[in-house]
């Protein structure tokens, strides 16, 4: 396969386990096309935020277990040393985390954090550095670039605060941009912005990026394919449009009804899935999603097949049509 025609992103059975046996994420397989958005959705505590720190290699060596594969844009993310490690984090893959306020560093200006990473990766001047940063102020719309460059991130409102954490994160070009719930501290104006941003400038630069969120509303605006994780697994994968108006896992149609929109009749009752997902040190056997699921029966105590029901749309539930007929060795894959 050629370098162009091969995913920028290839992650294989990842699992990723903490101290007292939480197992929060849980043989995840994911690729991303370069040039592609792909969002993952799920409620909180589902390994949507992990699955993007393990592959930025951020989760703390310490307190946690990494296996499986990570490979992004050829590399073996899993075998870096620390220096290529520190090359590769703002280079090829960058970050943009969901509290600017609290990834941002409040004793240094914006305007010089960004110059630093761009110093960093790229060695230039100080003066192109900080033009450089003027430049990305420019490109997320900041008001008043120039003036702001020396402004600190406590001086900065919500909404300005991630823009720009975007244009640190963009600063240094990387191929690969990972979003952590971007748009989840703001209030529904600026979140529609921020979004519409994210998305332009991600077709305007070629990037490929993951896009994690628990609002099906903001995954369809951004995303290429969705990915639906439930404690620690993707359990449906698709075009947004498949996974929208044709999901096949009963917890991606639970995600799906429990939304309020313009189609809920006024007074009526907001569908809501009932329970609680899992505790991940105590994972029920088989579907984890069973003890919530309206349709489950004793098949769903067996590991559920991933069955694709349509081409480039998979989804791991003994519902879908054709499960039944699934070979043993792909229930086994499927764990």
């Amino acid at each position: 396969m050629s370098p162009e025609t091969e995913p920028l992103v290839k992650v294989e059975n990842l699992a990723v386990a903490f101290r007292g046996g939480v197992r929060a994420v849980d043989g995840v397989d994911l690729t991303v096309r370069r040039g592609e958005v792909v969002a993952l959705i799920g409620e909180s505590g589902s390994g949507k935020s992990v699955t993007l720190r393990a592959i930025m290699r951020l989760n703390p060596e310490r307190t946690s277990r990494v296996e499986g594969r990570i490979r992004v844009a050829g590399q073996d993310v899993m075998a870096l040393p620390k220096r290529a490690l520190a090359d590769f984090r703002g280079r090829t893959v960058a970050m943009i985390f969901q509290e600017p306020l609290l990834a941002l560093d409040p004793v240094y200006t914006l305007g010089r954090q960004i110059a630093e990473a761009v110093r960093r990766h790229e060695g230039v001047s100080e003066a192109e550095a900080r033009a450089r940063a003027l430049a990305m102020f420019e490109r997320v719309r900041i008001p008043s670039p120039e003036r702001r460059l020396d402004a600190y991130p406590h001086e900065m409102s919500g909404g300005m605060r991630q823009r720009a954490m975007i244009a640190l994160a963009l600063a240094c070009r990387p191929q690969l941009l990972l979003a952590d719930e971007p748009t989840t501290a703001l209030d529904a104006t600026v979140q529609i912005q921020i979004l519409l941003l994210l998305r332009e400038l991600q077709r305007e630069l070629g990037l490929s990026a993951i896009f994690v969120t628990h609002d099906l509303g903001a995954a369809v605006e951004v995303a290429d394919r969705i990915a639906v994780m439930y404690a620690g697994r993707i359990v449906e994968e698709g075009s947004a449009r498949q996974v929208v108006l044709s999901p096949q896992h009963p917890y991606t149609v639970g995600l799906l009804k429990s939304r309020a929109d313009g189609a809920l009749a006024k007074g009526a009752r907001l569908v809501t899935i009932p329970g609680s997902p899992p505790d991940l040190a105590r994972r029920p056997p088989g579907c984890a999603f069973a003890p919530r699921c309206p349709l489950a029966d004793e098949a769903c105590r067996r590991d559920p097949p991933v069955v694709s029901p349509a081409p480039g749309h998979r989804a791991a539930c003994w519902r879908v049509p054709g499960a039944d007929a699934a070979e043993p060795a792909q229930r086994a894959d499927a764990a």
